[in-house]
């Protein structure tokens, strides 16, 4: 066996030096991953996405389930394959309301090295919209938006011992986070799906954003697509986990 012609043109198309970092120590390896990764997902006509948002889904993927060494050169790539570095920067910095901030700090450090290589001047302009009296409303105004008029004041509802935690996810997950320029709404549901998809374990969540990708408007067919192209990074457990999530809350729809 042999890397594909396809697979060879995707790897130079990711990094002009074209080659896996594997194909020295571990060939046969690298030639199972490539083909499969970069020709027989990449080319797979029910799992098409446009570049950027393959990059914005892996990428995302890859800080859900810790790939830190993945992630270093899939960033690199991004850069090369239509992701902006504001676009970096956005995916990483809002993982951190979905892994936290133990899991992501390596991330943040990973994503600075692989910019600077790149000749990017850190730190980037900023994307903030709100201010800390501002926040709380505009990121509730996100939840609605996303999940319905059953989020309006959410802190109010529900046990008021851990109202604050509901009251957090208002004004810090989506009033610091989603209020930011550089992605799109649609962008940043699809991503929040990744991270979720990613670390396992929290399937009636996965459900809850599949469900708000779709009141987006990033369908099932759209969701299918996302996972497929993920399945390389996190394995076929929690793609099939994923895809379970995709189908419960299209049942909505």
């Amino acid at each position: 066996m042999a890397v594909s012609e396809k697979a060879q043109d995707y790897l130079r198309a990711m990094n002009p030096n074209g080659e896996s970092p594997l194909a020295a120590t571990d060939p046969e390896f690298a030639e199972i991953f490539d083909n499969f990764a970069f020709d027989e997902v990449v080319n797979e006509p029910a799992a098409q996405l446009p570049a950027r948002e393959r990059f914005l889904a892996i990428l995302a993927a890859l800080l859900g389930c810790q790939g830190l060494d993945a992630f270093r050169i899939m960033a690199s790539a991004a850069l090369n394959m239509g992701v902006t570095p504001v676009e970096l920067k956005e995916v990483v910095y809002q993982a951190s309301a979905y892994l936290g901030m133990g899991r992501v700090l390596p991330f943040v450090k990973a994503a600075n090295e692989v910019l600077e290589a790149a000749g990017v001047e850190l730190p980037l302009p900023g994307q903030s919209t709100t201010t800390p009296a501002t926040r709380q409303e505009a990121g509730n105004g996100k939840q609605i938006q996303y999940f319905g008029e059953g989020m309006r004041e959410s802190w109010a509802k529900g046990a008021p011992e851990r109202s604050h935690i509901n009251k957090w996810l208002a004004d810090h997950c989506f009033g610091d986070f989603y209020t930011r320029t550089g992605l799109s709404d649609k962008d940043r549901e699809m991503i929040t799906f990744c991270f979720i998809a990613a670390q396992g374990g929290c399937e009636p969540q996965l459900t809850s954003h599949a469900a708000g990708n779709m009141n987006l408007g990033n369908d099932k067919d759209f969701l299918y697509r996302v996972v497929s192209q993920l399945v390389p990074f996190i394995g076929y457990p929690r793609s099939l986990n994923a895809l379970a999530c995709v189908d419960k809350a299209a049942e909505n729809f």
